[in-house]
Parts: C-alpha cells; structure tokens; sequence
C-alpha cells in the first residue's frame, strides 16, 4: 500500500488525448499512417514518370512542350507580362468585395417597399451568372470602344477589369447573401431589442458574422477570378497568356504555354492552401464550441 504523500506510485493521469499507453499508439498509427501516404505518392509519381517518358510521342513532346532553352529565353517577358494579371485581378477584387457586399444587402431587404431594389438585384446576379466571362469580356472590350462616345474610354485593360466586376460581383454577392442568411433570426431579434435600428443591426451585428463566415468560399471565387484574368488577352491586353501565345506562334514551340502555367500556379496554389487552412481552423472551431 502506498504511503501518505508518496506520489510515485499513484496512477497516471490521462492528458487531453487519453492515458499514456493510448497516445502512443496514436501517435505510432499516425506516424504509419504518413509512411504509408508517402510510400503509395511516391509509387504513383514514378509509375507516372515511367508510362509518360516511355509513351511513343514522348520525344516530340519533351522538344515541344519542354524545351528549356525556350522556357528561359521567354519567361522574364511573360512574366513581365504576368504583371498586368496581377494588376487586373488586384484591382478587380477590391471593387467587387464592395460592390458585392452591397448588391447582397439590398437583395437582404425586407419589406414590399424594397421590392424593386431586390428584383434588381436577383436580375443581375442571375444575368451575369448566366453569361460566359469571355462573352462579357468580349461585349464590352469590343462593343462599347466601338460607340465612339467622348467620354468613354478604349483601354483594354479598363473594359476587362469591369468586365469580370460584373461577372464576379454576381458570383461573390451570392456568397455573401449565403453568409448573411446563415445568421440567425435571434442575432437581429435581441438587437433590435437592445434599441439598434435595422441598419446598426445588419452593420455591427449581422454582417461581421457573415463575412467571416464565407472568407474560405470568398478566396475560392478569387483564385477562379486570378485564372479569369487570362481572358482579357482576347481584347489585345498583352498579359500573360497572350505573351506566351506572341512567343509560340514566333517559335512554333509550346514551352511557353507551361510557363504562363507556372505563373498562375505560383499565386493560385499557395492561396488555395490559405483557404484550406482557414477551413480547416473554422472546423475545429466549431468542434471545439467556439462562437461562429
């Protein structure tokens, strides 16, 4: 029988993951469990290698899609070009985050009196839904130059950029009204009561919990919108995809194309795990019965 005070002998007390015994089998069934995913990555990745670089047309395809005395002679000018996609899309995002924002209050509006403004809305989103990107990209870029208006300006880049507002505005105010519909009747009942008007109540109450909420689906409509920004290069932009279509069409060799590819990829992988990221850390959140 252990003695008063004799602490060395009493049992162990079980941490947040279980006894002893207990974790160290889940961290043993983990560390196999990584071992096994590499192993079966690894076996994959070479099985791919091996059945591409022995298919027929490998040759031709290695001179003309990975050439790299092309890829380096042509990479610093598209990614110079690459530039003006970052400038579109940096641009774009800032208004359409607003612009978005708002179009989902008014589609939010209760009341017959308000009844115009959302019919407004709901024909918008579901217009610019409805169309193709490249269509509207195209409509614009070449149809509104062409009225030959004073004012109006004849920039590629002008017409691209509002051209995807239009379109992703639409996209994002849906995320947003999503977002907005998730808050709870409740959420507006107590500050109503609290002597908030409807205004102060969707401005300090509502809408903080709606953004964040829907930043994960918000990220993902902007890595569609990074990709999107390659379509204004039907209008003349000179950006990245229509630099590297200049540099193929030039040496009749395709290493350009791949890297275009590796510059969008450079941006648009890294926010895609972001948005991972934030997904995941809201899950445990929630799981662990933190506020939403």
């Amino acid at each position: 029988m252990a003695r008063e005070g004799d602490r060395s002998t009493g049992p162990e007390v079980a941490g947040p993951e279980g006894p002893p015994d207990i974790r160290d089998w889940r961290l043993r069934g983990d560390a196999r469990n990584v071992t096994i995913a590499l192993g079966s990555t690894v076996v994959v990745a070479a099985l791919l290698v091996v059945g591409v670089t022995h298919a027929p047309g490998w040759s031709n395809v290695r001179e003309t899609f990975f050439d790299w005395g092309q890829f380096t002679s042509t990479f610093p000018e598209i990614a110079d070009a690459f530039l003006l996609n970052v400038k579109i899309f940096s641009i774009s995002e800032a208004i359409i985050l607003v612009a978005a924002l708002a179009l989902a209050v008014v589609r939010s509006l209760p009341g017959p009196v308000f009844f115009p403004l959302r019919a407004l809305a709901i024909a918008y989103a579901d217009f610019f839904r409805g169309v193709p990107t490249i269509l509207v990209i195209a409509l614009l870029g070449f149809g509104a130059p062409a009225l030959g208006l004073k004012h109006v300006p004849t920039s590629t880049t002008f017409w691209g950029i509002v051209a995807l507002v239009l379109v992703y505005t639409a996209y994002v105010s849906e995320v947003y009204r999503a977002g907005i519909e998730s808050v709870h009747p409740s959420q507006e009942a107590a500050s109503r009561s609290l002597g908030l008007s409807r205004w102060q109540t969707t401005r300090h109450v509502i809408l903080p919990q709606a953004v964040r909420r829907v930043i994960p689906p918000l990220l993902n409509d902007f890595i569609g919108l990074q990709k999107d920004t390659a379509l204004v290069g039907i209008l003349g932009a000179i950006e990245a995809f229509n630099q590297a279509q200049i540099d193929v069409d030039a040496s009749f060799n395709f290493t350009p194309y791949l890297a275009a590819a590796l510059l969008f990829v450079a941006v648009t992988i890294p926010l895609a795990r972001f948005t991972d990221w934030l997904v995941l850390r809201d899950r445990r959140r929630r799981q662990s019965g933190g506020v939403a």
